[in-house]
């Protein structure tokens, strides 16, 4: 019995080193086993833009868009006053920081009916064109501040929003209704102004923008 059980021992020996030979020999063939692949970086450009898709609708003149809009033009050119407001995010915006671009500033508020109505509008006019030197600020005059961020996390309004508490700014504007927008050409000047609500979304609007962009 002892000899047959060392020939059945021998012979499992010389399976397994067979088997494991055959294992190394295909690992061999087909390349080494080993972990992830590296992700693969593409390069691209140190800034990219991203370009505003092209309108569809109306191209109106400047002069037209505003008078659609029933904008009221400065008598005199006036440089918007600038200010630096908190934002809700403890953050800070500052109007001379855009300077070059086109900014509507809007005073607002949460209790303000006309205000809610128009703030999904302007929200479209902001994304349309803020690749493309213009920028939207809605001031809120709110006493109380802290209001202003579950309201604007529940609507995911992605234009900037600054803090108005005091209204301030709003006084050194001159707003004795809301919604007041004030439209700052690129030169730092105010352009046309609106007392109420507008629909911020339509041709004249675009136009507008478009028109002082240039």
């Amino acid at each position: 019995m002892r000899p047959l059980l060392a020939i059945v021992i021998a012979l499992t020996l010389v399976a397994v080193a067979a088997a494991v030979g055959l294992f190394a020999g295909e690992n061999r063939s087909g390349g080494e086993v080993s972990g992830p692949s590296p992700a693969v970086t593409v390069a691209g450009p140190a800034k990219a833009t991203v370009a505003a898709q092209p309108r569809a609708g109306r191209v109106l003149a400047l002069a037209d868009a505003i008078r659609e809009l029933d904008l009221i033009k400065p008598a005199r050119t006036k440089r918007a006053e600038d200010f630096s407001l908190n934002t809700p995010g403890s953050g800070k915006f500052r109007l001379f920081d855009h300077h070059g671009q086109v900014v509507l500033i809007n005073f607002w508020a949460t209790w303000c009916p006309p205000c809610l109505e128009e703030m999904p509008a302007m929200e479209r006019l902001y994304r349309q064109h803020r690749d493309g030197g213009f920028t939207l600020v809605a001031v809120s005059v709110d006493a109380d501040s802290k209001l202003v961020a579950p309201f604007l996390m529940a609507r995911k309004f992605s234009f900037p929003v600054a803090l108005d508490p005091s209204m301030n700014m709003a006084n050194t504007y001159g707003v004795r209704a809301l919604p007041s927008s004030f439209i700052v050409a690129r030169d730092g000047t105010l352009a046309a102004l609106a007392i109420g609500p507008r629909h911020w979304d339509n041709d004249a609007a675009h136009s507008l923008i478009e028109g002082l962009a240039r």
